[in-house]
């Protein structure tokens, strides 16, 4: 059978939009079992990218957020000293503390490689992390295995997961871990775009709110001095204070009556900026 028979094809899910270009990268690189590398601002569906293939192919989802100091045994698995030490001093377990591997418990990525059935790995935000855990921990997806050096045991994956990495560009990534992924820029929808995502998440939204809440939200976007633009998740969270506010006419939005600035705009200074604009505008 051949990789393209075992791989079923992704082609959306119930609330992401895709468009065919992405539809395409996702599925070669599931038929080359090839980590696929996601770039692009916050907010540009690279984090729901994952979610929405493990619901399209119904697969487990497994997240690994990649924090600035993490140590990639960390992703690996965790070998709990502490805990074997007062099993070991109190005497109150039923655990055999000459059994280390009891003490041994696995990360996102251990948990991915043993799973009994195919899993989707998302590795979130690998900027975050230095060169040496990006460069290591391809060589464990590489070789689709790892030491748990503490019991001199390897542990092999028992399926290959579907491997979706993000990253949001604060810092490049080495060219050995650009070369071994699959790469797709995911950029900030546009109206066209946006509309269609608004219309999956409202299907029944009034015409009037649709037009002017994007309409409006797309010239806040473009305010120089904002440094954390709203995104998608705050346009939808925005449209839904809009809906819930029985006092709410869409042409409000028109005058320069922009209500909730506070669901777009989440740090302060962008509050300000944001509020002081608004204010400056007759009509917006």
């Amino acid at each position: 059978m051949s990789k393209k028979e075992q791989v079923n094809e992704f082609t959306g899910a119930s609330k992401y939009v895709l468009d065919d270009e992405l539809a395409k990268i996702v599925n070669i690189s599931m038929s080359l079992e090839m980590p696929l590398l996601l770039k692009g601002e916050p907010g540009t569906g690279k984090t729901m990218l994952a979610h929405a293939i493990a619901e399209s192919l119904r697969m487990p989802l497994i997240v690994l957020n990649v924090k600035s100091n993490m140590k990639l045994v960390e992703a690996l698995y965790q070998y709990d000293t502490l805990t074997r030490l007062n099993d070991s001093r109190f005497g109150d377990s039923t655990r055999d503390v000459s059994q280390i591997e009891d003490y041994i418990k696995m990360g996102k990525i251990g948990q991915a490689f043993s799973a009994d059935t195919r899993t989707v790995l998302l590795i979130d935000e690998i900027d975050k992390a230095d060169t040496d855990f990006q460069d290591d921990m391809l060589d464990v997806l590489d070789q689709m295995e790892f030491d748990i050096i503490e019991i001199d045991k390897v542990i092999r994956a028992k399926n290959r997961p579907v491997i979706v990495i993000t990253s949001n560009a604060k810092k490049d990534l080495s060219d050995p871990f650009l070369g071994r992924c699959n790469f797709h820029h995911i950029a900030f929808p546009d109206p066209k775009m946006m509309r269609r995502i608004v219309g999956v998440h409202f299907p029944v939204l009034d015409n009037d709110i649709m037009d002017n809440a994007i309409n409006t939200f797309y010239r806040l976007r473009e305010i120089d001095a904002v440094e954390k633009k709203p995104a998608t998740r705050e346009l939808l969270n925005w449209i839904r204070a809009l809906e819930m506010d029985p006092d709410f006419k869409p042409k409000q939005l028109v005058k320069g009556d922009v209500p909730y600035l506070g669901v777009l705009f989440k740090k302060s200074q962008d509050y300000v900026t944001a509020g002081s604009v608004i204010s400056r505008r007759s009509r917006f």
